[in-house]
């Protein structure tokens, strides 16, 4: 059934809960509901919630809760939880939230339009967190850009959901279910309808995207990125995450070859002790993970790395916890996301004797962000000088000191490197989708900054 009104969206978490929000956009918007950036308009509100860690829940019920009185002001707005956290609270949301229209969980986007009926026909309470083989399958809306935010220059693209390695630590296997990969040609039809509307770069997500397609018995993800790759107007892929233990050398081949796959890999160790790699159920030791991190850098001279890593996993030692930072010695990341261990009660480890505690975790998290600081200044510095290609995303936030002062008509504009690092630089002239290169002058700890040749 056709509607009218508006629909905003909250989204919490990962870049998968992102693409997973424009989907449900389109979904709204294909029932009638215009997209809104104002909360007090809104005929539709959605909270699409991750469960990773505890804090993105509190903010998901913290999130919800302001509805409380809205609802009794205005009786016909519906309240939806979508995501990670309505697959793993069901019923039990609308015991915080009992104001609450539709748990959606992360399952059941193909039936969130007949729920929207049920509730519209006076149903109460509507709870989805059904298991689905298939992934919810649609192209982008691309004719009022209600599938755009602001830079239109870099979109997500999903290829796969779900999780088959069962870490420790994660629920993604709880709350996604298991893997499960879309056909090559329909990510291949999205990414260029996508490329028609001015993207210029793709991120490919998925939890383990190394494993793309081999439960199905579908091309592999280096053969993937190779399709993808020869897409009129796409300048540049990415993807996240590769898991560390299914890194081939065929996709070491095609970082090298491909000449739109970026430089640049996110390849998450989460702790560099093979006891606590363990204990993770990662699948590799220290010593693979590094033979693998050689191999990227013989075949990929100058390749960027990032990766994740938790701190204060149950029973980690002084020793442990040293180890992890002589992995960071050795290896030198570009950048690290690094996260203190939380509990999540569906994950095996929340049942672990040995915890640590809150302040000694902290203290570890500090030291291992103080360390990083260090190589990502270094890494940073050593680009003064050298010319880098950068894709515009627009105008920046932040300016630089005392750019009003002698900027004249020139805008601070910024973009990424093939190498993922923000550059800021000022112009009159540049697009945003432009790749231009910059000259670069000075470094900061998280960005560069230049000037365009022949400014």
């Amino acid at each position: 059934m056709k509607y009218s009104g508006y629909a905003y969206i909250y989204t919490i978490g990962c870049q998968m809960n992102v693409y997973d929000s424009e989907k449900l956009a389109s979904i709204l918007n294909s029932y009638g509901f215009e997209k809104t950036d104002d909360m007090e308009k809104a005929d539709i509100v959605v909270c699409n919630t991750c469960s990773i860690r505890h804090k993105a829940e509190e903010k998901a019920f913290s999130f919800l809760g302001r509805f409380s009185k809205i609802k009794k002001r205005k009786p016909q707005l519906i309240t939806v939880m979508a995501g990670c956290v309505a697959q793993q609270e069901g019923e039990k949301a609308f015991v915080r939230v009992p104001h609450l229209d539709i748990v959606l969980g992360t399952q059941a986007f193909s039936r969130f339009g007949h729920h929207i009926d049920a509730v519209k026909s006076g149903k109460k309470r509507v709870v989805d967190t059904k298991d689905s083989q298939v992934i919810y399958e649609s192209l982008p809306d691309t004719s009022d850009n209600s599938c755009f935010d602001e830079n239109k220059t870099s979109r997500f693209v999903t290829i796969m959901q779900g999780c088959d390695n069962y870490c420790t630590y994660c629920v993604v296997p709880y709350v996604r279910g298991r893997e499960r990969s879309r056909s090559p040609e329909n990510i291949v039809e999205e990414i260029s309808l996508l490329a028609g509307n001015g993207v210029r770069e793709i991120t490919l997500l998925g939890q383990n995207v190394n494993s793309y397609g081999q439960k199905e018995g579908q091309i592999s993800f280096p053969q993937l990125l190779g399709k993808i790759n020869e897409i009129n107007k796409i300048h540049r892929i990415r993807f996240a995450t590769s898991h560390p233990k299914d890194l081939s050398m065929d996709l070491i081949y095609a970082i090298r070859d491909l000449d739109k796959v970026c430089n640049h890999l996110h390849l998450p160790v989460q702790s560099g002790s093979n006891k606590i790699l363990k204990k993770m159920n990662r699948g590799y030791t220290r010593e693979k993970y590094i033979n693998r991190i050689s191999d990227l850098k013989k075949q990929c001279p100058g390749i960027a790395l990032s990766t994740d890593i938790i701190v204060g996993f149950p029973s980690e030692t002084d020793e442990d916890f040293n180890d992890t930072m002589n992995l960071l010695h050795e290896i030198q990341f570009d950048s690290i996301y690094a996260f203190a261990y939380s509990d999540r009660s569906s994950a095996p480890a929340a049942k672990f004797f040995e915890q640590i505690d809150e302040k000694q975790k902290r203290e570890r998290l500090n030291n291992l962000l103080q360390l990083q600081e260090h190589y990502t200044k270094k890494k940073n510095k050593e680009l003064i000088g050298k010319t880098l290609e950068i894709l515009v995303e627009g105008k920046s936030v932040k300016k630089r000191d005392g750019f009003e002062q002698t900027s004249g008509k020139m805008e601070q504009m910024t973009g990424r490197s093939e190498s993922n690092k923000i550059v800021h630089f000022p112009s009159e002239h540049v697009n945003m989708g432009d790749i231009i290169k910059i000259r670069i002058e000075d470094a900061y700890p998280h960005s560069l900054w230049g000037y365009p040749l022949g400014a």
